[in-house]
């Protein structure tokens, strides 16, 4: 029984991954599930497609490892994190569709408690900007266009929850209704020095106390999954939001270590050790995932769009057949030819703050080709995570802190070597590649392992971690500081549009 099974329920698409004591990667499923998109602005997901697609996954994962469930030591949960979902206690159905992380339509009431002024209440105690992307406002939506759903909120028939809490209450058929801090303090509804719901948030958004599942640290025991499901009752010892998870499965336990997940989104971190820091350069603090002890903080920036814009060519262009492609379309050019795109398809996130922004391409000729415009998509994903880091290393400086020395990369773009390289050419840092790249679901893993007494501790995951490839820059400073002064002006053409 040294075997760990992480369940990794994302954006765009299930996965169930085992692994083994060493934190290798024995054997992976995955299944895609439709994206819903009801009118601009709106993004959905049917809930029983993330349940039956994560569900399918784990079966697929040990049949296709030879292992049976009595064999696995116990399983981790990670989860696309803001996603928000409220069903029925007494029948676990869903009263709606859950409303995804990159939707927009709260912003409307995000503006109205700005408005407020208050803006320095929610950050202080939840270490968040007001914004429609996190999961407060779109309850708050739920509760107030879903007919009878606020009625029956207030009788305590319904439960709240972001993806976690939904795959914990299915796997446990409805015993747990619990989630973890990292989860938790994604909400805006979460104090994250007392780890607990807070009261003042929760009738400022008009969220019934009776919604909220209970909030444990991220290793810990969650529930046991029924027998029913794999074939034998296993411990859920284990549960981290995707970005906090993956800072964790890169082994970055300490102040001043930064990873950067380029998935959908692209999501950096930076640890903070036990200093809640509130950013001035336009970041948000947050949770890390951590075995019980003194809360512990990291200083993250969220790219709404880093990977999709590589499905946007794929779906929406039809540029490429699929995404493996991109690489080589955009090396067929040697550079992007002055076209910047800079892709706002639902906002611009940090350190930038534009939802309402839309997105845009700018310097097309009649010599642009879609090989162009493909480098150009790539190189988006770079230099939105470039301008992440630079707001990153101020924050650390103001706090007496030194620059990120080098950036630990992991989710799927991380494989693409044209979009790592030039990665390190903007940060003129080492960008690092482990040799496990599924960092997301190693980070879960990891925390239920810890939690089950699989690991003696943090140093011992430390030393599991290893480096498959370290891209050094090669651009001077002043040809990179170029770049990055280019694509600044396209950002405030965007934004003025």
């Amino acid at each position: 029984m040294t075997y760990l099974l992480a369940l990794d329920q994302g954006t765009s698409s299930s996965r169930s991954i085992v692994f083994d004591r060493e934190g290798r990667v024995v054997t992976m499923a995955q299944r895609e599930f439709p994206q819903i998109y009801p009118q601009p602005g709106w993004v959905e997901h049917n809930p029983m497609d993330l349940w039956q697609t994560q569900l399918a996954t784990a079966r697929e994962a040990l049949k296709q490892a030879g292992l049976r469930a009595d064999q696995i030591h116990a399983v981790g949960i990670t989860n696309q994190r803001e996603t928000t979902l409220v069903w029925n206690r007494k029948t676990g159905e869903p009263v709606y569709n859950a409303i995804v992380w990159q939707d927009r339509r709260a912003e409307n009431t995000c503006a109205a408690l700005r408005e407020q002024g208050l803006s320095d209440t929610v950050l202080q105690k939840t270490g968040l900007r007001i914004d429609a992307y996190f999961s407060g406002t779109k309850l708050k939506w739920i509760l107030d266009h879903v007919p009878g759903v606020r009625a029956q909120a207030e009788r305590g028939e319904l439960a709240f929850g972001t993806v976690d809490s939904w795959l914990i209450w299915q796997l446990t058929g409805g015993a747990r209704h619990v989630t973890d801090i990292t989860n938790a303090s994604r909400t805006m509804l979460f104090n994250v020095h007392t780890r607990r719901w807070d009261d003042e948030m929760l009738t400022l958004l008009g969220v019934p106390a009776s919604l909220m599942p209970e909030a444990l640290p991220s290793s810990a025991h969650f529930g046991q999954m029924g027998a029913e499901w794999l074939g034998a009752p296993l411990e859920i010892a284990g549960v981290g939001g995707d970005q906090q998870s993956a800072l964790f499965g890169q082994a970055c336990f300490h102040a001043g270590m930064a990873k950067n997940t380029y998935g959908t989104g692209c999501f950096m971190l930076m640890h903070t050790g036990e200093r809640f820091q509130v950013s001035q350069n336009g970041l948000i603090t947050t949770a890390t995932a951590q075995p019980p002890g003194k809360p512990q903080y990291a200083l993250e920036g969220s790219v709404f769009i880093g990977g999709a814009v590589v499905q946007w060519l794929r779906d929406g262009l039809r540029a490429i057949e699929s995404s493996s492609e991109v690489q080589a379309l955009a090396e067929s050019v040697p550079d992007a030819g002055g076209v910047v795109l800079v892709p706002a398809f639902t906002g611009l996130g940090a350190p930038y703050w534009q939802p309402d922004t839309r997105g845009t391409i700018t310097g097309l000729t009649r010599g642009t080709t879609m090989a162009h415009i493909a480098r150009a998509a790539l190189e988006s994903i770079a230099f939105q995570s470039a301008a992440l880091l630079d707001a990153m290393s101020r924050d650390a400086v103001a706090a007496g802190g030194v620059p990120v020395s080098e950036l630990r990369v992991d989710g799927g773009a991380c494989v693409n070597d044209l979009l790592m390289q030039f990665q390190a050419d903007l940060l003129g840092i080492p960008v690092v590649r482990p040799a496990v790249i599924e960092t997301t679901a190693l980070g879960a893993a990891y925390l239920a392992g810890l939690h089950t007494g699989l690991y003696a501790g943090l140093e011992e995951l430390s030393n599991q971690w290893k480096a498959e490839r370290t891209f050094h820059p090669t651009l001077s400073r002043e040809r990179a500081a170029e770049k990055m002064a280019q694509w600044e002006h396209a950002v405030r053409q965007t934004v003025a549009a």
